[in-house]
């Protein structure tokens, strides 16, 4: 959801929810928040990424051909990995801040057609995060825009605590409306 003020600055609310499952064995032991999972066990997992942002972005460039904004992402992550087979479990979970820079190009090759560039990214020596669509919109009114495109999800943190990187790749559409002032 977002909200532009006097043209120029937007701020956006986004919750990404994040959860996959899987079920499988490793040839080798793994020690997992002090617990030992032994080598060939079946082990059922939940990784659990689940991200809430607040973004304030600026629109430095407005032009009919070509849109283009920086700005701050306050991003709070809700993370959890856990492992666990018969009569063993063990998981560990974090809730924390993460600040992330935002962007977004709008190249607007005609009246309809567009390609967009839109996202969160940050790497720091703690670890990195990145969120980055690129995707063909179409222009279907004034008010109403469609987009399908490549989505990526990278990131991790790597310190004494954990090591933990995942990446996710996937197809992604969407629809924006957009509700215009009208009290002007």
């Amino acid at each position: 959801m977002n909200y532009t003020i006097k043209s120029r600055h937007t701020l956006s609310l986004l919750y990404a929810p994040l959860e996959t499952k899987s079920e499988g064995s490793v040839q080798n032991d793994i020690l997992f928040e002090g617990v030992l999972f032994p080598a060939n066990t079946e082990l059922k997992s939940t990784y659990k990424f689940n991200s809430y942002r607040l973004t304030y972005r600026y629109d430095i460039v407005r032009k009919p051909k070509v849109e283009f904004g920086l700005g701050f992402t306050a991003k709070i992550r809700d993370a959890k990995i856990a492992l666990s087979s018969a009569g063993l479990a063990s998981e560990k979970t974090n809730v924390g801040f993460v600040p992330i820079i935002n962007f977004r190009l709008l190249w607007n090759i005609d009246s309809n057609f567009g390609i967009l560039l839109d996202g969160d990214a940050l790497a720091a020596p703690q670890g990195r995060a990145e969120d980055v669509i690129i995707a063909a919109t179409y222009k279907l009114s004034d008010n109403l825009r469609i987009r399908a495109g490549y989505r990526i999800l990278e990131g991790g943190a790597d310190n004494e605590e954990v090591y933990n990187f995942a990446l996710f790749h996937y197809a992604a559409v969407g629809v924006s409306y957009t509700f215009k002032n009208m009290g002007n």
